[in-house]
């Protein structure tokens, strides 16, 4: 296998963790962060699985013996592919867990572009510098491109990794996606990611790359805002149940692509799908576009968001019970809390407590009756005693019923025909 020396300019949550699966595949590997304490392979504070999904990324870190850390001239002496994994993030109001501004912006590319124009003053000749952040279609050439030197070579690699999951995600991902306009330098970059994965490299433009990449996170929000809308509907018909629909819909595999994303719940959370789709409304309206789907979707997210508000504090007045939201993560099992749904229920709700029991360092845990909002799936949930006289909402019907408790799970037939 060829030993390829690479680089790794940010080391985040998602960078270093990828930088530590390249080094485990056997590559010289030298990241570099603006903020030192991030170069290091001391453990992470937070939350990351190994390989196959499982156990803990900083034992993985700790035997990476193949990466060390310099400065960003350090690093770009060292390598023949760059991997630049700077944020481009949105402001804190397009991140789903507040109610959706009438306004849109793009995402700020302020870190991007400074980190680009410092590699670009030390960078040698020959490179492959590959920027894997996320951006909306027609960034690269117009913002990033005109900082490089022009004997680089420049791919957009973005990767489909999601935060906690990530090493699994990168050396098994669905597929590789790189956009060049040099597809000799492209399949180069597809050549090593062969020595790391098998799946198949797709190599286009520059700009059809980069909607593939939000066309597949916005995507996911789609599927998951329509899913919930049966799940609402099972809610309200009497005998309607939303996992019958979807265990029939999830046979459907030759139509509706796969069963990933299929189960009603809380609506789609995370760093990635509501500010693209947030993003992806500002494009519309950029490109006058005859619909905006993406606000759409949206604010479908928002109206389920604002029924079961609705539906917490009508229990909250009948049954003379406190508001808890038992669950705050974006997604089971992680301490992240980055366009969380369930923070978004609670900005329509007044005097709501939050608690999460993989968040919350604090043994205090809610043991009163209450009404109790399942907002997230973390393991466990499922045998968690409730105070008796509470009322739980269940979206994801996972809660059994229990004495002296009023669970009531969303979308399931509970009445005869």
């Amino acid at each position: 296998m060829k030993r390829y020396k690479v680089g790794f300019i940010g080391l985040g949550k998602l960078g270093l963790p990828v930088a530590a699966c390249i080094a485990l595949a056997g590559h010289d590997v030298m990241g570099y962060d603006i903020n030192p304490c991030r170069m290091t392979k001391e453990p992470q504070q937070y939350q990351e699985a190994g390989p196959d999904g499982t156990g803990d990324f900083n034992d993985y870190l700790a035997k990476a013996d193949n990466l060390s850390f310099g400065s960003m001239e350090e690093v770009a002496k060292h390598s023949d592919i760059i991997f630049v994994a700077v944020q481009t993030p949105h402001e804190s109001r397009y991140e789903g867990v507040t109610a959706l501004p009438d306004d849109r912006v793009d995402f700020s590319y302020e870190y991007l572009k400074q980190s680009i124009s410092d590699l670009a003053q030390v960078v040698k000749p020959g490179t492959i510098i590959s920027v894997i952040s996320t951006c909306l279609p027609g960034t690269m050439r117009r913002e990033i491109l005109p900082l490089l030197p022009g004997d680089t070579y420049f791919c957009y690699n973005p990767f489909f990794i999601a935060m906690g999951t990530v090493m699994r995600d990168f050396i098994h991902p669905e597929f590789i996606l790189i956009g060049s306009d040099n597809k000799g330098k492209a399949q180069e970059l597809a050549d090593f990611y062969q020595t790391i994965s098998r799946a198949n490299s797709r190599i286009m433009s520059i700009e059809s790359a980069e909607l593939t990449k939000v066309a597949y996170n916005t995507y996911i929000s789609f599927k998951i805002g329509y899913v919930n809308t049966l799940m609402e509907i099972c809610d309200k018909l009497p005998c309607a149940d939303i996992d019958e629909v979807t265990g029939a819909l999830k046979q459907a595999k030759k139509r509706l692509i796969s069963t990933s994303y299929l189960d009603g719940g809380m609506g789609d959370g995370g760093a990635c799908h509501p500010r693209d789709n947030i993003a992806m409304s500002w494009l519309a309206r950029k490109l006058h576009l005859g619909f905006d789907l993406f606000e759409s979707v949206m604010m479908s997210r928002q109206r389920q968001a604002q029924y079961i508000a609705r539906m917490m504090m009508t229990a909250s007045m009948m049954e003379n019970l406190p508001l808890v939201i038992y669950g705050y993560a974006f997604k089971p099992d992680v301490k992240i809390t980055t366009g969380s749904h369930a923070l978004l229920v609670s900005s329509f709700v007044d005097s709501v407590k939050l608690y999460d029991p993989v968040i919350d360092d604090s043994e205090y845990e809610p043991n009163h009756p209450a009404v109790y909002l399942v907002g997230c799936k973390h393991k466990g949930i499922e045998k968690k005693q409730w105070p008796v006289g509470s009322v739980v909402i269940d979206p994801f019907r996972i809660v059994p019923n229990q004495f002296g408790v009023d669970v009531r799970r969303l979308g399931e037939g509970r009445n005869e025909a």
